[in-house]
């Protein structure tokens, strides 16, 4: 554990630089459906029904009631939705009521983007369903898990599925039954915004059983190992783990990674709780 924890600690600070160059840039637009031939309707403005897009009111010339191919729709241009971000912060942050409050209605306007290239229904649902394991809502998981795996079809189970399994395991089992399901989806071929939240609930887990040391290693693994998972659960992790580093006499390291996420956390709730923090170590 020790020299793991060291080895983390020497690639803390370039890890806290990466993960601020990570930052997403924001699109001019809100979201489109771009077809084929060049035209694009925003994604609000049509419903999928079968294999058919079908406008749902008068919008940039097209009307109401006119229908498209779902095939000759190209991909999803614009905007990420500023919920989205928002959204995963409140859950990230403990509050993954108010978090559904914000990704249900983007999960629901969004739903025809689903299979389509570039859209943003895909981290809205994910982050949902994440947010019902966490309320304890298996019926939810297993409607919304359903529709996250048909809409990744070459995943066939997506592997969400397993993450919301792992995180609807009742508080009644055995902690370390709870971490094994959570450490195994950091290992292996999952992908990196599936371990960084495994890794997010297991430093929480650590942390409400007083095991600092391993909680900091859990949280410092996702901005280092899985930077690519989402730059919110970066700055999520960032900020908890400064709280250790602080009661550790670890300032500057703290100071750091309360800087990146900060960098990375705009418009939400997580970049109020940097600022605090960043407030209470000058």
């Amino acid at each position: 554990m020790a020299s793991s924890i060291t080895t983390i600690r020497t690639a803390l600070l370039a890890c806290a630089v990466t993960a601020s160059q990570m930052a997403l840039c924001a699109a001019a637009e809100p979201a489109r459906i771009v077809f084929q031939n060049g035209n694009s309707i925003p994604v609000t403005a049509v419903t999928q029904q079968g294999d058919k897009l079908v406008v749902t009111g008068p919008a940039d010339g097209f009307a109401q009631g006119q229908t498209f191919p779902f095939s000759s729709a190209d991909h999803v241009f614009g905007e990420q939705p500023a919920e989205i971000d928002q959204g995963i912060a409140l859950l990230l942050w403990g509050n993954p009521k108010d978090a559904l409050k914000l990704l249900e209605p983007v999960v629901i306007a969004h739903r025809s983007t689903a299979k389509i290239p570039g859209n943003y229904w895909l981290e809205a649902a994910r982050a949902a369903l994440v947010a019902y394991a966490v309320t304890g809502n298996p019926t939810k998981c297993v409607e919304l898990g359903k529709e996250i795996s048909d809409a990744t079809p070459m995943q066939g189970i997506d592997p969400f599925v397993s993450l919301s399994k792992a995180l609807l395991m009742p508080a009644t089992t055995k902690v370390e039954d709870r971490l094994v399901a959570l450490r195994d989806l950091t290992v292996g071929n999952q992908p990196a915004d599936v371990s960084a939240y495994a890794a997010y609930y297991s430093g929480n887990l650590l942390k409400d059983e007083k095991r600092a040391a391993e909680a900091l290693e859990a949280y410092l693994t996702i901005p280092c190992l899985f930077p690519s998972g989402g730059t919110i659960l970066n700055a999520a992790a960032e900020t908890k783990a400064s709280e250790f580093l602080i009661t550790l006499g670890r300032r500057e390291e703290a100071v750091a990674l309360v800087n990146s996420a900060l960098r990375t956390s705009g418009g939400t709730v997580l970049a109020e709780e940097a600022k605090k923090r960043l407030e209470s170590l000058k």
